[in-house]
């Protein structure tokens, strides 16, 4: 029986030196389906955070010389930002709103609401979800006058505590910030519930039934079996809450108009102010950049520390 050498390069007669350019070839067919929203990122992302970076560095100004002819101001918008005490304590404020309204108020809340409806009788949990949802899906604005007049000082909240002999707290002007963020949690809770319910729904019974046949209660199973399979749900639903309640605006706005003083006025308020309310567009502007670079550390925070493991 003889015994054939084979040549480099072949691999029972056929010859294998145009796999790695033809596999490269194939990704690149498979990538071109991907150019058209490549480009609309570009223009639709990229092309505005460049142009809001190049805003931040100039003197635009909504009257007078500079809203005619602005000029190039380099890194002075960005040195008297950081000069700015208001600035420090908005950036404080931001990060306190966002902490509790989306990290834990959102998300805890939201889950407990999934976990909630997953136990309950098929019809409680579908008026508990309805009842829930109401808030997210009102419009914005409406949302936000309802609130007003819910935390207002003759508004809901002090006429059920009055019943008690507790309704005469002024909360949009004693604590501001408080009642933003229960405003926040109670807007918004609702997509984490329906984010957390779909998980859940996909976690197989049966492993939660053998963790509790081997002795583990249901707390236990809880976080140690479920909790860690919708690792990737949980992620990714933190990223999205911490991202949008970065960007509220308008509930603040009408509640509180970032008040009394600068109490609860979050970098989107504060950027809103000094735009419109003191004709400062580029200082403006260069708020909403440093807004932009928060929500990006946030979101580096999230990949590193809650990426998901691979399969």
């Amino acid at each position: 029986m003889s015994t054939q050498t084979l040549a480099p390069g072949t691999d029972g007669g056929r010859d294998t030196t145009s796999r790695p350019r033809s596999g490269g070839l194939r990704a690149l067919t498979r990538s071109v389906p991907l150019v058209p929203a490549i480009l609309l990122l570009a223009v639709f992302l990229l092309g505005p955070i460049l142009w809001s970076l190049y805003g931040s560095m100039t003197n635009t100004a909504l009257t007078g010389y500079r809203a005619a002819d602005p000029q190039f101001v380099g890194l002075d918008n960005y040195t008297s930002l950081f000069a700015d005490a208001d600035f420090w304590a908005s950036v404080w404020i931001t990060v306190v709103f966002t902490l509790a309204s989306a990290v834990v108020g959102q998300n805890v809340l939201g889950m407990g609401l999934a976990v909630l409806q997953r136990m309950a009788p098929k019809a409680l949990g579908s008026a508990i979800g309805a009842l829930v949802v109401v808030a997210w899906v009102m419009p914005e604005i409406v949302a936000a006058f309802a609130l007003y007049a819910f935390f207002s000082t003759d508004g809901t909240l002090n006429s059920v505590l009055g019943v008690v002999g507790l309704g005469d707290t002024t909360w949009l002007i004693t604590v501001p910030l408080l009642a933003v963020i229960l405003a926040n949690v109670w807007r918004g809770t609702a997509f984490s519930m329906l984010v957390y319910r779909a998980a859940l729904s996909e976690v197989p019974t049966e492993i939660e039934e053998a963790a509790q046949i081997d002795g583990a209660n249901r707390r236990q199973t809880f976080f140690r079996v479920t909790l860690p399979m919708i690792r990737r749900s949980i992620s990714t639903n933190l990223m999205l809450t911490t991202l949008q309640t970065l960007a509220v605006f308008t509930i603040i706005w009408v509640m509180t108009g970032g008040g009394p003083g600068t109490k609860s006025s979050t970098l989107p308020v504060l950027a809103y102010q000094e735009a419109f309310k003191y004709s400062q567009v580029g200082y403006g502007t260069a708020i909403a950049t440093v807004t932009i670079l928060v929500g990006a550390v946030f979101s580096i925070v999230y990949i590193k520390v809650l990426k998901p493991e691979v399969d």
